[in-house]
């Protein structure tokens, strides 16, 4: 069986950032998947999975509501190595507009205060899992990641 292409990224050299996944042809269009890494795998904790699903919440609900590309996203949701997400997003979506579509988000999930969208147990299949404050930490430290990022193709590192 041939290995699929995220298990072919050397993970001991990955840092956190932003990477271009794979790009997949759906009709005329091209749906990009990015690897939004936010910590160095088998070198730094991974997240928990309170912060994580806070992150989906959150980062969900900003996308969906982008004025600009919110019906250009496709998926948002995490890496099960708990490390990052992944984020599919529509071939409308520009790099230095991803770039700055992300830095917005993750000041989003870094300021939110209130409540968790869809955090009931109505809306939600594991309510009682999350953690508003880390979640807000991880928004901010990655927040920090993409600021520092110059680089738009977004390629891996060898």
């Amino acid at each position: 069986m041939e290995k699929i292409a995220s298990f072919t990224v050397n993970h001991l050299v990955l840092d956190p950032g932003l990477y271009l996944s794979r790009q997949d042809q759906v009709g005329e269009r091209t749906l990009n998947s990015y690897d939004l890494r936010f910590t160095a795998p088998n070198r730094e904790l991974v997240m928990n999975t309170g912060e994580m699903h806070t992150i989906e919440h959150l980062a969900a609900t900003y996308l969906r509501n982008d004025p600009e590309f919110k019906d250009e996203v496709i998926y948002f949701g995490p890496m099960g190595c708990r490390t990052g997400f992944y984020l599919i997003l529509t071939d409308a979506v520009e790099a230095a507009d991803v770039l700055d579509l992300l830095k917005r988000t993750f000041d989003f999930v870094a300021q939110f205060e209130g409540e968790i969208p869809g955090a009931t147990a109505r809306d939600c299949g594991n309510y009682l899992d999350h953690n508003l404050e880390m979640a807000r930490y991880y928004g901010a430290k990655y927040l920090d990641t993409l600021n520092q990022i110059e680089d738009l193709s977004f390629a891996y590192q060898d």
